[in-house]
């Protein structure tokens, strides 16, 4: 990613100007980067928005809203939209504190890394989520302990 994150766009490149994140509001983890993205200075605005719920269904009709819930999504203003590891690269780019670190994320060096944190986070969420059931309706997962973040 050098200069602005663009995607193709009816055969050009659009800029990036405002992105919708879709987060797990079930996830303690998911909850707890929710708050840590508000809190940091934003280059580009961040819209963060329950994955599948009214908000997001409505704002998105075509998505695969049971998809959003199992794997970070964020969608760009001009119709971009970005999953897994490629997500997670664009809220840091969209931070004014972490933009170089997106950029390098970015790279085939820096990649891997990127896609470590991803995997990191899906098997923390599989570890700490609490059983099922039919009376469950959805899956909860328990508050972490201490803070894990800044």
């Amino acid at each position: 990613m050098t200069g602005q994150v663009t995607a193709p766009f009816d055969g050009r490149r659009t800029p990036v100007e405002r992105l919708t994140v879709l987060y797990d509001a079930q996830c303690s983890l998911c909850v707890h980067v929710r708050h840590w993205l508000m809190k940091q200075r934003q280059l580009v605005p961040l819209d963060l928005v329950p994955a599948a719920s009214a908000e997001a269904r409505r704002r998105f009709p075509g998505l695969d809203h049971a998809g959003t819930l199992s794997e970070i999504t964020v969608i760009g203003d001009r119709g971009q939209i970005y999953r897994g590891t490629s997500a997670w690269i664009v809220c840091l780019w969209a931070l004014a504190g972490h933009r170089p670190k997106a950029h390098w994320l970015a790279t085939p060096a820096g990649r891997p890394f990127a896609r470590a944190s991803v995997l990191a986070a899906a098997k923390y969420r599989s570890a700490t989520a609490a059983p099922c059931g039919p009376e469950d309706g959805a899956c909860r997962i328990p508050a972490p302990g201490p803070d894990i973040g800044g």
